[in-house]
């Protein structure tokens, strides 16, 4: 990470707002300067009650391309899966690609399994997938899950839904049937169906905070590692 860089004020203001959450005054400090290098900037954050770490992160934050929404699978017309994408500047380093393990099992608490073919790299648990495959100039990671017990919930609902309208028919038609069945039926699927519908928003909100989480500290470890790899060369 370059000292000498100068940042905008704009850039100022986004980067002192992540690294303190809340504390977005960097732009009213720098109206109408020429910007600030990296170490005048990390002077006024340290004033200010924010850590250096903290602006590197940010600082890296701000360079770094943002994860992409990815295409998800849908059943029954709603969304039930999670994906997120971004392009590496370069190929992780073994060490780097074992980081990321390490940091995916932390976040999702599930052991997972590894796997190679060729280039491309991966770590799987159930549904959950992170992919590393080549690109020109780096590498992609590619990041995705599926609720699959929201397709098995929503199928078994709608089958008894479906069943219900047929007993219903059925009555109409003047055919035997204890009412009491049809309605059993109704509640059962009902339940099964929008209980499950209801729960996957919540679920896909919280796993693309953990991808974007995922992401943005692997990029931290690729800059903050290529910051000193410079700093060694000098």
């Amino acid at each position: 990470m370059n000292d000498e860089r100068r940042f905008t004020d704009d850039e100022v203001a986004r980067i002192l707002d992540d690294a303190a959450e809340a504390q977005a005054s960097g732009g009213a400090l720098m109206s109408g300067s020429t910007g600030l290098t990296l170490g005048q900037l990390k002077e006024i954050a340290v004033e200010a009650g924010i850590s250096e770490t903290a602006v590197e992160r940010a600082v890296a934050k701000l360079d770094a391309p943002a994860p992409l929404p990815t295409p998800v699978q849908k059943h029954l017309g709603q969304t039930i899966g999670v994906g997120r994408s971004v392009d590496l500047p370069r190929r992780l380093t073994d060490e780097e690609w074992h980081e990321l393990v390490v940091d995916l099992r932390q976040t999702f608490d599930a052991k997972g399994k590894l796997g190679d073919e060729g280039p491309f790299r991966q770590w799987t648990n159930g549904n959950l997938q992170a992919l590393l495959e080549p690109t020109g100039v780096g590498e992609r990671l590619r990041l995705k899950t599926l609720k699959g017990s929201a397709r098995s919930y929503q199928s078994v609902g709608a089958a008894f839904m479906g069943m219900t309208g047929l007993l219903g028919f059925a009555q109409l038609l003047g055919r035997a049937g204890d009412p009491s069945d049809l309605l059993l039926f109704g509640i059962m699927g009902a339940g099964f169906f929008l209980g499950s519908r209801l729960t996957v928003p919540a679920w896909a909100r919280t796993r693309a905070a953990q991808f974007e989480e995922v992401i943005e500290r692997l990029q931290h470890r690729i800059a903050s590692r290529s910051a000193a790899e410079l700093t060694d060369g000098e």
